[in-house]
């Protein structure tokens, strides 16, 4: 014990130090010392977020619905952070790096940690050990002796059965050996991560996803795909460490090493601890208003799920207790072992959790979220309101038999779905699997993540937290007790909790998975380009109809029988060009071209084969054309169609930019004079274009149909994907693209003579 600073109780104008006060229980803990602790001073550690200083970003705090009741007693958001202002001071710099501490210190509230069971393994060492580990040491440096009341989890107490006494940790493991494995563990995997074989896994993944856009794009995949390797392999490392040693994920693990920090580094050095652990955190019983929470917690993620018709089953034991508390019994025991610290030095330990005293079983939560949710449906977005199921408990290997076959099963129909065009009923198969798919992740994510904790077969002993309980006056205990006993769970899950977690999602009504081209406003600006791809977009035709097309006109009925009996027996090998490179399929379809008389083409196209491509024109397309031309936009189609063929659009644009092809006396050779302006090569192309005419992408507009479009579509600020094929259809739902249905419907001849007629009027 340190002869300069002997042990008192705690003085009426004390210091208290709170790290993590931007999150949950630390936002909780600063509202309750500040609403009902005036003689109290309140010092917080903030870390930095770009330009916004530490004191910002607490007064920001002052908008969170926690502080919402205390703001308005004082007289708003002025008079709040005058109050701030006078008693609590801000300490800029984040746990590992814990700037120089005041030695007036009285006591620490250190609840700052990830939140994340499973976060990569280094990332939870960082956090939970060596901020804990920076923090004690700061507090050694600074010469006071305050009480720390050190959060930690009631899970540190790992895989077992039975009961569990409030004492120290019984394990062997080495803190510091361990903290130095996991920071290892990133290059070990990094290096890893660059072997051949695991980057042509990453390739070839990134090429069966994105092999039309172009190879850019593959290698930028290949990279995203070798880094969430890299991710998921460490994430892999600390839950294995961790149940390899008898701990359910790495963030017990790494909780319970940080406990055996404060042991060493502060109560065996004659200071006092007390080492809370609570267990499931969740929202407020009563304070500062019933079902107050900040985000979702632990069991939210699965009651969510649930709700959403998402979980079928789930591999949990119907007996288990699930151990919840609510997040303001939890900011009452901090606040009694702030204004009742022991006198002895050491270490003192509270469970901070409900199974000993007022147990709560995984089956009752099932029946409690079955009868919420049966009574209070969640819309569907159609109309209708979903079904929740009926879970059996059929046991963890019967799940996981079925959640295999189903993901082997939508990983085929996913990879079939890609190679299908894009049409209404193949959209809505890839919604489907795309659906299905994120069920399926959310089911397995839940299973290897939660299934410890609903599987648990283990009681927290909370005799020293009722004990502390007691110790409170008969008026503490009213307005700040943490009896759990007193909580009645159907009360507090049906009235309190899920009203309140599930308000935002009754609110949201699914977003349409595609919109009607009218639904779209556009924002005038001169500097603005509208892009447009032709075939699948502008025209409802394509290449190889267009070459027949061409043939039907030039040939004899015979000679153009034979040359679709040719078309067909050479299908096989375009279709393998178009899927590996749309660049590949121009260039070998156009050798077909070979011998075309040039002017005969282009009475042609000023005829009867621009007439009849008109008609394939989409009205909507002309419409949307229309739109951005009256917001003062630039129009703009590209395609790697052979201009010659496209002639009868031009009036429709300010320009056109296509492909052409090489002449030689008249007539063509069946080769490009120009690389096809096609994914990665449009893109380059987009962004010249750009730069030469002044224009800003940023503003822009771009409309395209196919996977192989990605690489220009995503240059603009506004994105629209029209009638996508599958592939690209998954992206956009994914980036949040626009998805626009346009119709299918034919201009007949005389609507695209007037409108081209109107547009030239226009023009002149």
């Amino acid at each position: 014990m340190s002869d300069a600073m002997p042990r008192t109780a705690l003085p009426a104008a004390g210091n208290v130090l709170i790290t993590g006060v931007t999150g949950f229980l630390g936002q909780a803990v600063l509202e309750r010392i500040i609403s009902s602790m005036p003689d109290l001073r309140v010092t917080v550690l903030i870390r930095l977020k770009g330009t916004l200083t530490g004191r910002t970003r607490l007064n920001q705090l002052l908008r969170k619905p926690v502080f919402g009741n205390w703001v308005a007693r004082v007289g708003g958001r002025d008079a709040a952070e005058q109050v701030l202002a006078e008693r609590v001071s801000v300490l800029e710099g984040d746990l590992l790096s814990v700037p120089k501490l005041p030695a007036d210190l009285t006591a620490v509230v250190h609840s700052a940690s990830t939140v994340s069971f499973d976060p990569p393994i280094d990332e939870a060492f960082s956090t939970n050990l060596g901020g804990a580990e920076s923090l004690y040491r700061a507090l050694a440096a600074s010469g006071g002796a305050p009480h720390v009341i050190h959060v930690s989890t009631a899970y540190v107490g790992g895989l077992r059965k039975g009961v569990v006494g409030e004492e120290s940790l019984r394990h062997t493991s080495d803190w510091r050996r361990e903290a130095e494995a996991a920071r290892e563990a990133r290059g070990l995997v990094e290096a890893s991560s660059r072997r051949p074989e695991i980057l042509k896994q990453a390739i070839a993944k990134a090429r069966s996803r994105h092999g039309k856009a172009g190879p850019q794009a593959i290698s930028s995949a290949a990279e995203a795909n070798r880094i969430d390797w890299v991710n998921k392999r460490l994430i892999e490392y600390g839950r294995t460490r961790a149940q390899s040693l008898g701990w359910p994920d790495v963030y017990a693990f790494t909780k319970a090493l940080g406990e055996r920090v404060a042991e060493e580094l502060w109560a065996e050095q004659g200071n006092r601890l007390s080492v809370l652990r609570p267990s499931i955190v969740e929202s407020a019983l009563r304070h500062p208003f019933p079902g107050w929470i900040d985000g979702f917690k632990v069991a939210d993620p699965l009651i969510l799920a649930y709700g959403r018709g998402v979980l079928p089953e789930f591999p949990g034991l119907p007996d288990s207790v699930l151990d919840i508390i609510p997040v303001d019994f939890v900011v009452n025991a901090i606040l009694a072992l702030v204004e009742q610290p022991s006198e002895q030095d050491g270490a003192r330990y509270f469970h901070l959790a409900s199974g000993a005293s007022n147990p709560f079983l995984f089956r009752e939560m099932y029946e409690n979220v079955h009868s919420y949710f049966r009574s209070n449906p969640v819309p569907d977005g159609d109309g209708a309101h979903i079904q929740v199921p009926t879970w059996n408990f059929p046991g963890r290997h019967r799940i996981e038999s079925k959640l295999r076959t189903s993901e082997r099963t939508n990983a085929i129909a996913e990879r079939m779905l890609t190679s299908l065009p894009g049409t209404v009923r193949t959209r809505k198969w890839m919604q489907g699997v795309m659906v299905q798919q994120n069920d399926l992740e959310i089911l397995r994510h839940y299973a290897d993540l939660y299934q410890p904790y609903t599987q648990a077969e283990i009681i927290y002993d909370d005799a020293n937290t009722r004990a502390l309980h007691q110790s409170l006056s008969d008026g503490a205990k009213t307005e700040r007790g943490f009896d759990v006993r007193e909580i009645d769970w159907t009360t507090y899950f049906q009235q309190i909790h899920f009203p309140g977690i599930t308000k935002s999602m009754r609110a949201f009504s699914s977003r349409p998975a595609s919109v009607p081209a009218g639904d779209v406003v556009l924002k005038r600006a001169p500097d603005t380009l509208a892009i447009f791809d032709l075939e699948g977009t502008v025209v409802s035709s394509n290449t190889v109809e267009h070459y027949l097309w061409i043939q039907l006109a030039m040939r004899s009925r015979l000679g153009w029988l034979g040359d679709v009996a040719d078309l067909a027996r050479s299908a096989p090998g375009y279709l393998r060009a178009e899927e590996r490179d749309r660049g590949e399929f121009i260039r070998t379809f156009m050798r077909r071209y070979k011998g075309l008389d040039v002017e005969k083409l282009r009475k042609l196209m000023s005829g009867e084969i621009g007439d009849l491509l008109m008609s394939r024109v989409r009205p909507d397309a002309l419409r949307r054309i229309d739109e951005h031309r009256e917001a003062g936009h630039r129009t703009v189609l590209v395609t790697g169609t052979i201009d010659a063929i496209v002639t009868p659009l031009e009036p429709f644009f300010d320009e056109v930019v296509a492909g052409r092809m090489h002449e030689a006396d008249g007539r063509w050779t069946g080769y490009l004079a120009t690389p096809p302006l096609v994914d990665e090569a449009r893109a380059a192309w987009l962004e010249r274009y750009a730069r030469e005419c002044g224009a800003d992408l940023a503003r822009s507009y771009a409309y395209g149909d196919s996977h192989a479009d990605l690489s220009w579509l995503q240059l603009v600020g506004n994105p629209h994907v029209v009638n996508p094929d599958p592939g690209l259809y998954r992206h956009a739902v994914q980036a949040r693209w626009k998805v626009e249905e346009w119709a299918q419907r034919p201009l007949t001849r005389l609507d695209s003579l007037r409108s081209g007629f109107q547009i030239r009027a226009d023009r002149h």
